[in-house]
């Protein structure tokens, strides 16, 4: 019988209010830059942290905090693919006028953005902002003046200003977005007026070393708030919040289990969630079936988050062996050639440096800074928990 809800977990996508856990210490500290703004103090935010450790999920929950608990407005633009400063311009003001839709201030905004906006979509029931590139440019140029006239036009309405830039790949090796960037933030400065704009960029820390290196001022711009993974208890509350919303019991051995094998990655427990979601038939989570939606959620890691490089070179069986042993006892992850070598077989052990060479170049491993000489790591906690998941279902099916 087909089930009459859909799946709490939503991997790939920013978590839902509702199931969002954790992060006190992040959010307080952003709350702090919030308050901070309200009272017209520009801030500058860097949101960092690897990949599938729950950036875009903080940042949409203190969007949601911004405007239920500061009376701001709050706005999330999500910038994937664009890599010019005019179309980041042009996205956020489209985010600014699709938010308004419906709101008590929408004649406001559709007044401020005038006749650029456009209906679109069947029956024109949608809008969108789409000047012509020499106004985007005009706006670019005046940034600071023209948020100034928004929060003029908005007056009682709201207190302040929260922006999120999210997903800024592009953007990182623009020298236009460094440079506007720097001299937004030293044009508000040198003014002295208040100026109530909290700016948030949320991406990678390679993105923020790239914006550095573009514009080396920026390195005293920015506020680093760097995301912690999920403790062991909080992986377990979320999971216990996404199942218990959709009427499911987990067994404690089986959410151990999906626990461990998450890794405090936000991004692993929706997959594996997910899985356990469309293993389970009668409303009950028991320990095998939470084994087999780690198996299930690995393949899906595999196809979804390793480069296409790192899924060739593992194709080697010799290569395959080496990494499940690295990630369990007694490596953890963390290991040196010399030890590595009493733990494999005489053809692993000749094809060990080639495989340490190979590994490196794809960014899998690096070399350990707190190690000693032959030291190595695995760049990412995805990595590491991937081959921990692929070593397990491996031992399974050996059984």
């Amino acid at each position: 019988m087909p089930r009459e809800v859909s799946s709490p977990f939503t991997p790939g996508q920013p978590v839902s209010i509702e199931f969002f856990v954790g992060r006190i210490e992040e959010i307080n500290r952003l709350r702090r830059r919030l308050i901070s703004s309200r009272e017209g103090r520009l801030q500058v935010g860097f949101l960092t942290g690897e990949r599938g450790i729950g950036k875009s999920s903080l940042a949409a929950f203190m969007r949601f905090l911004s405007e239920r608990e500061l009376h701001m407005l709050g706005l999330h633009a999500f910038l994937g693919g664009v890599s010019s400063l005019e179309e980041m311009i042009r996205r956020v003001f489209d985010r600014l006028l699709k938010e308004s839709v419906g709101t008590s201030w929408y004649k406001k905004i559709e007044g401020f953005l005038g006749k650029h906006i456009r209906q679109i979509g069947l029956f024109g029931i949608s809008v969108e902002f789409n000047p012509p590139p020499e106004d985007l440019k005009r706006l670019s140029f005046d940034f600071a003046h023209v948020v100034r006239e928004l929060m003029r036009r908005l007056g009682e309405e709201k207190r302040g200003i929260f922006l999120a830039l999210d997903d800024i790949n592009g953007l990182a090796n623009s020298p236009d977005f460094a440079n506007w960037l720097k001299s937004f933030v030293d044009e508000v400065a040198t003014s002295q007026k208040p100026f109530p704009l909290c700016l948030l960029l949320v991406g990678l820390e390679e993105r923020r070393k790239s914006l550095i290196d573009l514009q080396p001022s920026l390195a005293r711009v920015f506020d680093l708030i760097e995301v912690r993974a999920w403790s062991d208890e909080e992986t377990k509350e979320f999971f216990q919040k996404a199942f218990t919303s959709v009427g499911i019991e987990v067994d404690k051995r089986a959410m151990d289990t999906m626990a461990h094998f998450a890794g405090g990655l936000p991004v692993l427990a929706h997959e594996i969630g997910d899985a356990a979601f469309n293993l389970d038939a009668d409303n009950f989570i028991d320990p095998t079936e939470a084994l087999k939606a780690v198996f299930n959620a690995a393949e899906i890691l595999g196809r979804k988050y390793l480069e296409p490089q790192v899924v060739q070179a593992i194709r080697s069986p010799h290569y395959r062996k080496i990494l499940r042993k690295l990630v369990q006892e007694p490596f953890l992850g963390r290991f040196q050639r010399a030890e590595v070598l009493n733990h494999l077989s005489a053809e692993e052990a000749r094809v060990l440096d080639n495989f340490l060479r190979r590994m490196k170049k794809l960014g899998v491993i690096e070399s350990d800074p707190e190690g000693k000489r032959g030291a190595y790591r695995f760049t990412k906690d995805l990595y590491y928990l991937y081959f921990l998941m692929e070593a397990e279902r491996t031992k399974n099916f050996r059984k």
